[in-house]
């Protein structure tokens, strides 16, 4: 199993100096490649509270300074983006690292990026399905021919550079939704889940949906990997990750409920969240491996975990995380993985 980290860039600071927030963040990717992580993916949002709006360049700045780790969007927002360019900036990204770079396409959880670009929501889904099927043409032939309803059509055009690696990973990366996990199985693409509430098992249907489809599809079961995003903090014991944690992560959802008119998350469901079966991975290196095994029993078997701990975690607190995971987390899940076998 692979384990990674995602970043929204948040600027925990505000804007008084974005410019460290994102130095410090780089400074976070090249600590996760020395430490072992085998993923770092950045977001992309278009709100003053992170600075993630152009994740490839960012992207790009980490694969200059890193030599193993993978780097992937988390997610690249395709209903807004234009697929070609997708496309040469992430081959650009993968020439840069020497073959590390994934894209991860979705919808995003926010919609900031519809007015911003001149997209009609009544789309969503239909500009969705459209643009990937471009992305995949793209990544699948160098000389393209296409057309369809949102992008003007493509004519025998070639589309450069083209990528290091012989088939640049794209991942789809779905929330909650039956049709999402259908889609991506009937198009033999790796599932990143994003579970960021509720418990993890209740995903298990959705996924063997998604497998079963890919099967249906004529797809190879090691073809169907798949991934998990959920919130998560490692530190040296779980008193102190919660304490660490929990006012922050109160303080985000709090904010982002209100945003989409629904109630302050509460101490008591945090506790929930992070029992065994809760979906935030929160404790000491042996707590944290052992809830994502069970997760990962739970859901048939996973191939990346990725911990999503940008709640307003200071810069050394999400540091000595990083080196948790890579000292003592990975160990300590190869050791349980070798168990099961």
């Amino acid at each position: 199993m692979e384990i990674g980290i995602d970043s929204f860039a948040a600027s925990p600071k505000g804007h008084d100096h974005p410019e460290q927030a994102i130095a410090e963040l780089l400074e976070r990717i090249e600590l996760a490649d020395q430490a072992g992580l085998h993923a770092f993916g950045i977001g992309e949002h278009y709100r003053k509270e992170f600075l993630d709006a152009a994740p490839a360049v960012l992207l790009a700045a980490a694969a200059a300074c890193t030599k193993n780790i993978k780097l992937a969007s988390a997610v690249t927002v395709l209903s807004t983006s234009d697929p070609v360019r997708v496309f040469q900036n992430f081959a650009t990204i993968d020439l840069i690292s020497k073959g590390r770079a994934e894209i991860v396409a979705g919808r995003g959880s926010f919609v900031d990026s519809f007015p911003l670009f001149g997209y009609n929501l009544h789309d969503y889904d239909a500009i969705f399905a459209e643009k990937l099927e471009l992305l995949l043409n793209i990544r699948d032939n160098e000389v393209v021919s296409w057309s369809g309803i949102f992008r003007p059509p493509l004519r025998e055009q070639g589309i450069y550079p083209r990528p290091l690696q012989k088939k640049l990973p794209i991942w789809l990366g779905v929330g909650g939704t039956a049709a999402s996990f259908a889609r991506a199985g009937a198009l033999g693409l790796p599932l990143m889940v994003a579970i960021i509430g509720g418990q993890t098992h209740r995903f298990r249907p959705m996924i063997d949906l998604y497998r079963k489809t890919g099967e249906q599809s004529g797809f190879a079961v090691e073809e169907l990997k798949v991934g998990i995003h959920s919130f998560g903090y490692v530190a040296n014991s779980r008193e102190e990750a919660i304490a660490a944690f929990f006012p922050r992560y109160l303080e985000v959802i709090a904010s982002m409920n209100k945003e989409r008119g629904w109630v302050a998350p509460t101490r008591e469901q945090f506790e929930h969240l992070i029992d065994d079966e809760g979906a935030i991975v929160i404790g000491s290196p042996e707590e944290v491996a052992q809830k994502i095994a069970r997760h990962s029993e739970a859901l048939g078997g996973i191939s990346r975990f990725n911990f999503q701990m940008d709640v307003g975690l200071s810069h050394e607190q999400m540091k000595q995380s990083i080196k948790l995971i890579g000292k003592e987390v990975i160990p300590l899940l190869k050791n349980l993985s070798s168990k099961g076998s």
